[in-house]
């Protein structure tokens, strides 16, 4: 038995297994911690207003790091459009499309959109990066979806009209973070996580500013906790910052279709801060949900 984990089947060069793995466990546990934390933000702070800061926050600090960083190649001028787009994809169409739904739908809404992230990547790195078809990771994928439909269904989640709008929102925002991954995976190959993430959320956070302080200018500040502020920073130096750049920088090291597989952990941790800090509850649904979600995992990652 082999674990694939040790072996990148991407065009970039093999990296050390565990170096992989920490990777990997850190980006998903950073990544589940932001669902829960969200919400307890955008209950004080109105979506616009969170967003201006959070991008405004991790758009300075990338710049800043950028600046002071030396690259052997210099971005190509016919890239620029490229980054541009990406830009557009990763603020208006996935952060603050989630921000606003996410305070219309429930935390665990949220993190159950997000685990369809797997699915969608599957197929679209199959067309837009003649990824090869493999069974055993498709089989995985649905798997782990099976799982995170036990949890939701166990109580993380409910069916019901009264998330309608929040929940499209927030899976318009899933569909976007998969193109700004699928579309974004060959200029990271060419240019590397730090530079391509950086760029990008500059030139989104530039289309952004004039509306975000706009709503910033408007809004009244009396009634937000430290707590809210501190919601801010987990987004913009967890998220935005740390969270982003380890997702490109393993997206260089692994096909898309096996990273996004260790999505499916996430409604799990997701589900858990939930109940201890929201009090959502989760059910029996939980801990065979969870044990399938990782079933999936493995039935991508084992080889025999």
């Amino acid at each position: 038995m082999q674990n694939s984990l040790t072996r990148s089947k991407s065009s970039a060069p093999p990296h050390n297994g565990n170096v992989l793995i920490f990777a990997l466990v850190g980006q998903q546990l950073l990544s589940s911690l932001a669902f829960p934390i969200a919400k307890f933000g955008l209950a004080q702070i109105e979506p616009f207003t969170f967003a201006f800061f959070r991008f405004i926050i991790s758009a300075s600090v990338l710049f800043v790091i950028v600046k002071f960083s030396r690259f052997l190649i210099p971005v190509e001028k016919k890239d620029y459009l490229k980054l541009l787009g990406l830009g557009f994809l990763i603020i208006p169409f996935n952060q603050t499309a989630y921000l606003v739904g996410q305070r219309m739908t429930s935390a665990g809404h949220g993190a159950i959109l997000f685990a369809t992230v797997p699915l969608w990547m599957f197929v679209t790195g199959m067309i837009h990066l003649k990824e090869k078809f493999v069974w055993r990771r498709g089989i995985g994928v649905l798997v782990g979806l099976a799982g995170v439909l036990i949890i939701m269904g166990g109580g993380a989640a409910t069916f019901s009209t009264r998330y309608l709008w929040g929940d499209l929102i927030v899976l318009e925002a899933v569909l976007a973070w998969v193109y700004y991954s699928i579309l974004g995976k060959p200029l990271v190959m060419k240019y590397g996580a730090l530079r391509v993430t950086a760029y990008s959320l500059a030139f989104g956070t530039l289309f952004y500013f004039p509306f975000g302080l706009y709503r910033a200018m408007n809004f009244d500040y009396s009634a937000v906790t430290i707590g809210a502020w501190i919601s801010v920073l987990y987004y913009s130096l967890g998220i935005s910052v740390t969270a982003y750049v380890l997702w490109y920088w393993l997206l260089k090291h692994m096909e898309a279709t096996r990273l996004a597989v260790f999505n499916n952990i996430q409604p799990v941790i997701a589900s858990i801060v939930a109940l201890v800090f929201f009090g959502e509850p989760l059910g029996p649904g939980l801990l065979i949900g969870g044990t399938i979600v990782l079933a999936g995992v493995l039935i991508t990652e084992l080889q025999l």
